[in-house]
C-alpha cells in the first residue's frame, strides 16, 4: 500500500510540473517576473505572403506554420520582396498587469495587430524605414507593446514587408520595460560610434568641397567642378546614412524614401561618373591620351544611362535591380580599372599629376576590394555583394584618402599654374622693359624722321603749287574745248534744219498737205529733241534710237517708201542706262540716206543700224547702207560749196574733242563695200564707243 501511495503522489506531482511548462504554440510567462529576455522564435508561427495581396481576414483564415529559416541574425540579401506574417499567442501566468515590448528588428514596413476581448484584431502600430517620418522618436515605434491581463491569453499579429534587397536582421525578442530601456541604451551607444565617424567624415568632405569651390573661383577649371560634384554627392550619401542609424539625429527624416533613391545611384554617380569625368579633366586626357579620353567618356555616358535606369527601378519599387546592377558593374570593372592604373603608372614620370590621381584611385580601390573580401566570410558571396554599397570603416578610410590625394593634386596643379603665371608675368615685365628701350630708340628716330619729313613737306608743297597751276591750265583748256564742242553742235543744228525744210518744201510743192502736216508734226518733235540734245553732252541710247527712228521715218515719207530701214539692238544692252555722245550718229545716218537712195542699181534703198555689245565696256554702232559708196559719191559732188554736207566732218571733230575732254577712246571707221567686193556697193560706218 505504501508503494502504491508513493506512486500516486509522484504521478500527481509530475502532472502539476509538466502542466505548468509552456508549449511551443503559446508563450506562458509571469509578466511580473520576466527573465532578462525571451527569444520568441520557438513561439512564433509564420505565414508567407509572396504576392503581398492577402487581407487581414484572409490571413486569419489561413494556417500558420513554423519556419525557423525565416529568422536571421545578420543582414540577408533576399533578392526579392519579402512579405510575411508572424503570429504570437501569449498567456500571462502572473498576478500583475505589466506591459512588455516585442522587438523584431528594423524593417521597411511593419504593422502590429492585437486581439481584443471579443477575438477581433485591431491595428495598433504602423512603422517602417520607408514610411515613418517622425524625428528621433520614430525609433521608439519599433518596440511593439504586448499587454495581457493576469491569467488571460491574447494573440498578436506582426506583418513585416521588406522591399529593399538587403533585409535587416529578423530576431524577435520580448522585453519588459527595464530590459527594453537597457537594450535601447545599448543600441544608442552602438550606433553613436558609427554616427560620430560619419559626422567626422562629413566635416572633412565639407572642407574639401569648400576648398574646391574657392579654388574654382580663383582658377575656373572643369576639374574643380567635377571634384565639387563628387564631394557633394558623397556628403549627401553619407548624410543620408544617418537616416538609417537608430536613435540618431537626421535632417532628412521628413523624406524617408530619399535614402533609397540616393543609395545605389549615389555610388554610381560618385565612384564612376564623377570619378571618370574628374580624371578626364584633371589629367587633360583629350590632349595627352586621346584613346583613354574616348574610353573615359564612353564609360561615363554608359554609367549615366545606368543611373537613370536605377532611378526608374527604384520608382517602380524594384529595389533589388539597382543592387544587382551595381554588383555587376563593380565586378566587371575590377580588372579594367587595374589595366587603366597600369597604363597610367607608365606615364607618371612624364605627367606628375598622374601620381596624385593614381594614388587616390588605388587607395579607394583597395579599400573597396578589402571590404568586399571581409564581408564574404561572415555573410557569404551573395549577401556580401548586397553589402558592397554599405559604408564600412575601410571604405570610409578609402574615401578620405582618395579625397585628400585628389585635393592635393588640385593644389599641385594650382601651384603649377601659379608658377606658369609668374613666369609669364616675368616675361611680360622683361618685354615691357625692352619695349621702353625700343620706344626711346624709336622716339629718337622719329625726331630725325620729322625733320626729314618737314623738308619733304616743304618740297611737296612747292610741287603742289606747280601742279595746281597746271591743273588750272588744264581746266581752262577743258572749258575752252567745251565751248568749241558747243560751237560744233551749233553748226550741226542749222545743217540738219536746212535738210528737213527742203523735205517739207517738196511736200508743199507737190500739194500733199496730209503728208506735209504729218511731216511737219514729226519735224517739230525733232526740232525740240535737237534743241534738248544740243544742251547735253551725253544722252541715253534709248533716246538716240528714238531720235534716229523719228528722223528715218521722215526720210522714208520724203522718198515715198523707196527706202527701207531697220534698227537692231543687242538684247544684252540696257538701252535706258547706257549713255553715248548726243547726236553722234545722226550725221552718218543722214549721209547714208542721202547717198544710199541715189544708187540706180537698187531701186529701194536699204539702211541697217546695229548696236552690239562686243565687250563688257565697249559698244559697237554700225550704219550699213546699199548706196553708191564713198568713192562714187566723191565723184558726183558737183553742187556749189555752200550746199555741201559737212555733218560727217563735224561728227569726226566732235569725237576728237570728246576724247580730249573725257579721256575716252571713241573710234570711227568708214568702209566702202566695193573695196572688199567689186560686185557690192554701199558704205559701212563702224563707231566704237567705250562705256564711261
Amino acid at each position: 500500500m505504501i508503494r502504491i501511495h508513493i506512486l500516486l503522489l509522484l504521478f500527481c506531482y509530475s502532472i502539476d510540473v509538466f502542466g505548468g511548462m509552456p508549449t511551443k504554440d503559446t508563450l506562458k510567462a509571469d509578466f511580473g517576473n520576466l527573465p532578462s529576455r525571451i527569444d520568441l522564435r520557438p513561439y512564433l508561427s509564420s505565414l508567407e505572403d509572396n504576392g503581398g495581396q492577402l487581407t487581414l481576414q484572409q490571413v486569419l483564415s489561413s494556417s500558420f506554420t513554423r519556419n525557423d529559416q525565416l529568422f536571421h541574425e545578420q543582414k540577408k540579401n533576399s533578392g526579392k520582396v519579402h512579405n510575411c506574417w508572424l503570429k504570437l499567442h501569449v498567456r500571462n501566468t502572473g498576478t500583475k498587469d505589466s506591459v512588455l515590448t516585442l522587438f523584431a528588428g528594423w524593417h521597411d514596413y511593419m504593422y502590429w495587430y492585437a486581439q481584443d476581448y471579443s477575438g477581433n484584431y485591431h491595428l495598433l502600430m504602423t512603422t517602417g524605414l520607408m514610411q515613418d517620418n517622425a524625428n528621433v522618436e520614430r525609433w521608439e515605434h519599433y518596440g511593439f507593446k504586448v499587454i495581457v491581463p493576469p491569467g488571460q491569453s491574447r494573440s498578436f499579429l506582426l506583418h513585416i514587408t521588406n522591399k529593399y534587397y538587403n533585409e535587416n536582421p529578423l530576431m524577435p525578442v520580448l522585453y519588459n520595460a527595464l530590459q527594453y530601456g537597457q537594450f535601447r541604451n545599448r543600441q544608442l551607444e552602438y550606433y553613436r560610434k558609427e554616427t560620430v565617424l560619419i559626422q567626422v567624415l562629413l566635416g572633412m568632405l565639407l572642407v574639401c568641397l569648400c576648398i574646391a569651390i574657392i579654388n574654382y573661383i580663383q582658377l575656373p577649371d572643369r576639374s574643380y567642378l567635377y571634384f565639387a560634384a563628387y564631394m557633394l554627392g558623397l556628403i549627401l550619401f553619407f548624410a543620408l546614412r544617418l537616416e538609417s542609424k537608430p536613435y540618431q539625429l537626421s535632417i532628412f527624416y521628413h523624406w524617408p524614401m530619399l535614402k533609397y533613391y540616393w543609395d545605389i545611384p549615389a555610388l554610381l554617380f560618385c565612384f564612376y561618373l564623377m570619378y571618370l569625368s574628374f580624371g578626364n579633366a584633371f589629367l587633360n586626357l583629350q590632349e595627352r591620351y586621346p584613346f583613354m579620353d574616348k574610353l573615359f567618356t564612353t564609360v561615363a555616358a554608359f554609367i549615366g544611362g545606368i543611373i537613370i535606369i536605377c532611378f526608374y527601378c527604384i520608382a517602380r519599387e524594384q529595389y533589388q535591380v539597382p543592387g544587382m546592377i551595381y554588383s555587376y558593374v563593380y565586378l566587371a570593372t575590377l580588372l579594367p580599372l587595374l589595366a587603366v592604373f597600369a597604363a597610367l603608372a607608365k606615364r607618371s614620370r612624364h605627367h606628375p599629376l598622374v601620381r596624385f590621381f593614381l594614388f587616390g584611385s588605388l587607395c579607394f580601390y583597395m579599400a573597396c576590394f578589402g571590404s568586399f573580401l571581409m564581408l564574404i566570410r561572415p555573410l557569404g558571396l551573395i549577401s556580401a555583394l548586397g553589402e558592397i554599397s554599405a559604408p564600412s570603416l575601410l571604405i570610409i578610410l578609402g574615401v578620405l584618402l582618395q579625397s585628400m590625394f585628389f585635393l592635393a593634386g588640385l593644389s599641385y596643379r594650382n601651384k603649377l599654374v601659379h608658377h606658369e603665371r609668374t613666369r609669364t608675368q616675368e616675361l611680360l615685365i622683361k618685354q615691357l622693359n625692352r619695349n621702353k628701350e625700343l620706344q626711346h630708340t624709336l622716339n629718337e628716330q622719329l625726331e630725325e624722321l620729322v625733320k626729314e619729313q618737314t623738308t619733304e613737306i616743304l618740297r611737296k608743297k612747292q610741287e603742289l603749287d606747280e601742279q595746281r597751276k597746271i591743273q588750272l591750265e588744264t581746266e581752262y583748256d577743258k572749258k575752252l574745248t567745251e565751248i568749241e564742242l558747243k560751237a560744233i553742235r551749233a553748226q550741226i543744228n542749222p545743217h540738219f534744219i536746212f535738210n528737213c525744210l527742203n523735205s517739207i518744201q517738196l511736200f508743199v510743192m507737190q500739194r500733199d498737205y496730209e503728208y506735209a502736216q504729218k511731216y511737219l508734226s514729226d519735224f517739230s518733235y525733232l526740232i525740240r529733241k535737237t534743241l534738248d540734245f544740243s544742251r547735253r553732252n551725253f544722252i541715253s541710247l534709248s533716246d538716240e534710237i528714238a531720235y534716229l527712228s523719228t528722223y528715218l521715218g521722215l526720210e522714208k515719207m520724203r522718198f515715198e517708201n523707196k527706202m527701207e530701214y531697220e534698227i537692231i539692238v543687242d538684247p544684252a544692252i540696257a538701252t535706258a542706262e547706257l549713255e553715248i555722245p548726243a547726236m553722234l550718229l545722226q550725221p552718218y545716218v543722214e549721209n547714208a540716206v542721202k547717198y544710199g537712195m541715189t544708187n540706180s542699181d537698187h531701186p529701194i534703198g536699204k539702211l541697217f543700224i546695229q548696236f552690239n555689245q562686243i565687250e563688257s565696256d565697249m559698244l559697237e554702232c554700225l550704219v550699213d547702207d546699199n548706196g553708191i559708196g564713198i568713192t562714187r559719191s566723191k565723184t558726183m559732188r558737183t553742187l556749189p560749196k555752200h550746199h555741201q554736207s559737212s555733218g560727217m566732218e563735224i561728227s569726226s571733230n566732235r569725237a576728237e574733242l570728246l576724247n580730249k575732254m573725257y579721256n575716252t577712246g571713241i573710234h570711227i571707221d568708214i568702209i566702202d563695200k566695193s573695196e572688199n567686193n567689186i560686185g557690192e556697193s554701199g558704205t559701212i560706218v563702224r563707231i566704237l564707243i567705250p562705256q564711261l
